[in-house]
């Protein structure tokens, strides 16, 4: 049996009062809900159907994440 997999959510607020998410390790992968619980729901049907076209069309189910910071002046 497969074992679950856990990606990581990187959500705001909308203008007009929704939460949007998106999936950093699936580029192009995100949803939207009127609550955390919701947003999270459809977060999931997502990432299912992204890791499906990815594996569909060969490429790796993730893509490695790095971070940086960048200073602006105020």
């Amino acid at each position: 049996m497969a074992q679950d997999q856990s990606y990581r959510v990187v959500y705001h607020d909308g203008d007009d009062g929704w939460l949007v998410g998106e999936v950093p390790e699936l580029p192009g992968c995100l949803s939207q809900g009127r609550s955390l619980d919701e947003l999270l729901d459809n977060l999931r049907d997502a990432v299912s159907a992204c890791v499906a076209v990815r594996r569909e069309l060969g490429l790796p189910d993730r893509v490695a994440i790095h971070e940086a910071s960048v200073v602006v002046a105020a």
